[in-house]
Formats: structure tokens, C-alpha cells, sequence
């Protein structure tokens, strides 16, 4: 097998660096869609909207995407910041953010408006109360944000705490943008009742749970109370539902009805059509390496490239492939938050140690033992938030629940990597298409010839060397090179020294194709 230059791997690696880099960069180029130098100020009753698409999983990812297009938006002077939310869900944590953000930061500055265009589940129900306004398309749906934990059962106290805290959320919401708490509270919880009471005074509909119905039936139509939720169910709602509720503002047919309601109800004119903000192609792509399912594959390949470099002399295609992925795992992790500095510091470290033992000290000890260590120490912390100076372990359900999904992928990884590892050792090397991707276990053609194939299986009559056999040095060993045994000329390793021509040397270990020597005694 031809080894690739160190070179080409470095320059590989700075053009992956660099990939890195330019992906985490904004898009400038819709910023130019809106941007306006030196222009004077609107005028009076007019404002600029700007739609920014919240599709597909809630996670880390779409989280750093919404608030990049945000900055960008309220950079540009929007003060109206249209959310289009079209979610079942995802991680409970990345809703909590998003939210946060929307009420905390967001909301203060601008108007929030939730556009519904399919539906709204889980955490896109978390994330669409904290607008201000809630608008749905006809025939959507709203609700049903009950925690689950993949892998596990939620019960008892555990469920508690975290349903305590999701509807703690959604009570948030309902403060801060005047939505009926207690159909927010059902539907993160079941075994709350909600009744619909007419309000004599105000004529106007309140929602209350079963245990704090009012008494007062002067003030409130008590006999005509009517059930909404019932104790065994989650709340989830059409788009009239949430309309009838008070949840939903209004029911349009298309984005130009909801910047119409908007317009009537604050007396605004919108300023030409708003700005769609769509994630791009590197978001999506980091959000996509960060699946559990992508991230077992490349812990898969990263860890076969690894084996079978072990296995081969030189720096090969399995050793850059083994690199190209260890350097998109962590790119991936470090873009989403996952990965500090600490955590990329070890992992890297690893990796130096692991070559060191590959390519510089025979046999495999403390160095090799080393590495891997630090390389499990770097990948268990990226799959926990935590700041450098604190130790990466999960302190809450959320965190428990990324940490599970974390090592979910990596122990599909592993056991792909296990499978494929054995399936290569035992039949690659007999399958003529493609034994030329692994060399045979010390096998070396007859003859006095200087050149060896050592990446097939020889046509002619071979012979194997074995521990303890002597030799000749016939290229100098720096410390790889090549010896005579017998007629068999093979590839092999000086343990720590370099050795000259003539010199006699010992067999003292094979490892598949891995032939480490020493100079012979006497």
C-alpha cells in the first residue's frame, strides 16, 4: 500500500480547519437584503418585518442558527420578527434556550410573533408561547410538551422534576405574553382538569383547574361551566381550538393573512415583504453530523481507520481517514457549544500520543495506553455542556438526556467498529478486488529480489518468519526498513534505535504484518 506524504495530511487538516472556521461564519450575503446605509428613518407607521424559519429538530444547532438570524435581523433595523415553526419537538433544554431567549432578550427589543405553518409539538409549543402573538395557518396544531427520556421510563419523582420545570416554562410564557396558564400547564402535564367559566362581569371566558374553580356564582356562570382537558389526557389543540382559547391570535391561510391581522390590529404597513432568514447549508450540516446515528458512523470509521493503520506500516488512507473524521467529530461538537477548549486540548493530545506509538516506538505501552485514555477523557467530555474549569458530568435531567443520546452513538460506533474490524481480518485479505486494502500477516515472497509486495497475497510459493528467527539488515532501519531471513526479504521496525546495513537483528514480535526486531546477541 502507498503511504501518503505528512505533508498532504497537514495541508488536509489546515483545509479542514479552515472548512471549520468558514462554516461558523454568518451569511453576509442576506444581511445585504436588508442593509441600508446612511438612509434616513422610516416613516411614521411603517415597519419592517422579517421571517425567520424554525424547522425540522429542536436542538443546539437550530438554537445558535435563530439567534444568529435574529442579530441579524434586529441588526438591520426588523421590528417585527416572524418565527416560522414547523417542529415535533427535540431536546427539552435547546427549547428552554430558545424561549428564554425570546422572552428575555428578544422580546424586549422588538416584537415576537410564533407563525405555525404544520404544527407545533413538544418543544416547537415551548418555543412558540414565549412570542408574543401566536399565528396558525388553518387546519394546524399545537401541544403536547410531556418530557420523555429516550432509552428510559420517566416515573415517580424523576418525571416530577422535570415536568416541575417545563411547566414552570410554560407559566413563564403565559406571564410574560398574557396566554391561559392553566391550558399551558396541560399540556406538559396530565391529571390536571380544565374548566371554561363565562366571567358575568367581564363577559368574557377564564380557564381554571378542578381545584381552584371559582365559588362566586354572581360572578362567574358556574352552571354552565364547560370541561376542556380532561385528567387523562395532554393537551394539544387545532388551529380554531387555539383560537377559540385565546391561545392563537388569528387563523390565516398564508403569510400575507398574518401580516395583515398585524397590521390592522397596530396599525403598522409593513415596509415591502419581509425578509425569509432560512438556516444555511453549514448549520443544517452541522446539525446533521451531531445526530446520533451520523455520529456512530463516524466513530465507526474513525476507529477502523485507526485498527487497521495498526496493522500497516507508514501513514496510509485509513490513518487520514481516521483523522478526517476525528477532526469532524470534534469541529462538530466545538460549533455546537458541546466542545471547550480543554476537552479539543486532551482529544488532540490522544491523537499525538496514538501516532507517536504508531509511528516512532515499537510494540504498543504507555504511550499508546495514554492516548487512548485521553482520547475517551475528550469525547466523554463533548458530550456534556460544561464550562472548562467545571468536570464534564451531568448535573441535570437535560444534561442526563444529551449525555444518554451522546453515548448512545458512540456505542453503535463501537460495536459497528467491533463487527467490521473482524469481518476485514477474516475475509478481506481473500477477496482478490480488494486485498489490496490491508496487508497479510507477515508473508513475504521468495527470491533475492529488493522489492517485496506486501499489500497481496504473493502468486508464488511463500514462507513466514516467526519470533526468534535471525537475520540481516540490507537498508539501513531509521527505524523502519527492510531484513533478510533465509530468501525472505520483509518489512520491519528496530525497536528504538536505528540500525545499519549488516547488522544482525532477532525477530522478537509480529503483529500481523508488524515485524519488530532488535540486534541480535553475539
Amino acid at each position: 500500500m502507498k503511504t501518503m506524504p505528512r505533508k498532504s495530511v497537514v495541508i488536509t487538516l489546515l483545509l479542514l480547519l479552515w472548512s471549520a472556521v468558514w462554516a461558523a461564519e454568518p451569511n453576509n450575503s442576506l444581511m445585504q437584503l436588508w442593509a441600508e446605509p446612511n438612509t434616513p428613518e422610516t416613516e411614521s407607521g411603517t415597519a419592517k418585518a422579517a421571517v425567520i424559519v424554525c424547522k425540522g429538530m429542536i436542538d443546539d444547532g437550530l438554537y445558535k442558527s435563530i439567534r444568529r438570524r435574529t442579530d441579524m435581523a434586529l441588526d438591520a433595523g426588523a421590528e417585527y420578527l416572524i418565527y416560522e415553526i414547523q417542529t415535533y419537538g427535540g431536546l427539552l433544554q435547546s427549547g428552554d434556550d430558545i424561549a428564554k431567549y425570546f422572552i428575555l432578550d428578544v422580546g424586549k427589543k422588538t416584537k415576537t410573533v410564533a407563525y405555525i405553518t404544520t404544527e407545533a409539538i413538544s418543544a416547537g409549543a415551548m418555543i412558540s408561547v414565549s412570542c408574543q402573538d401566536i399565528i396558525m395557518l388553518e387546519n394546524t396544531t399545537i401541544g403536547d410538551c410531556a418530557p420523555i427520556a429516550i432509552g428510559a421510563k420517566l416515573e415517580g419523582v424523576e418525571r416530577e422534576k422535570t415536568e416541575s420545570f417545563t411547566r414552570a416554562a410554560f407559566m413563564r410564557a403565559a406571564e410574560a405574553n398574557g396566554y391561559p396558564a392553566a391550558l399551558l400547564k396541560a399540556m406538559v402535564t396530565m391529571q390536571i382538569e380544565v374548566y371554561r367559566i363565562k366571567n358575568l362581569q367581564t363577559d368574557e371566558y377564564e380557564f381554571f383547574e378542578a381545584e381552584f374553580l371559582p365559588k362566586d356564582a354572581n360572578e362567574y356562570d358556574l352552571d354552565n361551566k364547560q370541561l376542556v382537558v380532561k385528567d387523562d389526557e395532554l393537551l394539544t389543540l387545532t388551529a380554531s381550538q387555539a383560537f377559540e382559547y385565546g391561545i392563537a391570535r388569528a387563523v390565516v391561510k398564508e403569510l400575507a393573512g398574518a401580516l395583515e391581522f398585524l397590521s390592522e390590529r397596530d396599525g403598522v404597513t409593513f415596509a415591502g415583504e419581509p425578509v425569509v432568514l432560512k438556516t444555511n447549508w453549514s448549520e443544517e450540516m452541522v446539525r446533521w453530523l451531531n445526530s446520533p446515528a451520523v455520529m456512530a458512523v463516524l466513530v465507526m470509521l474513525a476507529m477502523l481507520g485507526v485498527y487497521i493503520e495498526f496493522n500497516t506500516p507508514g501513514l496510509g488512507l485509513p490513518g487520514l481517514v481516521a483523522v478526517i473524521c476525528f477532526a469532524i467529530i470534534i469541529g462538530s461538537k466545538y460549533l455546537v457549544g458541546l466542545a471547550n477548549w480543554v476537552e479539543v486540548a486532551l482529544f488532540v493530545v490522544g491523537i499525538l500520543l496514538l501516532m507517536v506509538e504508531i509511528f516512532v516506538l515499537p510494540g504498543f505501552g504507555i504511550a499508546g495506553v495514554t492516548g487512548i485514555a485521553c482520547i475517551l477523557a475528550g469525547l466523554f467530555g463533548m458530550l456534556i455542556k460544561n464550562p472548562p474549569d467545571k468536570l464534564p458530568w451531568p448535573q441535570t435531567q437535560f444534561d442526563w438526556q444529551l449525555f444518554t443520546n451522546g453515548v448512545l452513538g458512540l456505542s453503535i460506533g463501537f460495536m459497528g467498529f467491533v463487527v467490521l474490524a473482524w469481518l476485514l481480518t477474516k475475509y478481506l485479505p481473500r477477496l482478490q478486488f480488494l486485498s489490496g486494502l490491508i496487508l497479510v500477516p507477515t508473508v513475504a515472497k521468495l527470491g533475492t529480489e529488493m522489492e517485496v509486495s506486501m499489500t497481496v497475497p504473493p502468486e508464488s510459493e511463500t514462507v513466514s518468519v516467526n519470533v526468534g528467527d535471525i537475520g540481516e539488515v540490507i537498508s539501513t532501519l531509521r527505524p523502519t526498513g527492510k531484513a533478510r531471513f533465509g530468501d525472505a526479504i520483509v518489512d520491519v521496525v528496530a525497536e528504538a534505535e536505528f540500525l545499519d546495513k549488516e547488522t544482525k537483528v532477532e525477530i522478537i514480535e509480529v503483529h500481523g504484518n508488524r515485524v519488530v526486531v532488535k540486534p541480535a546477541k553475539g
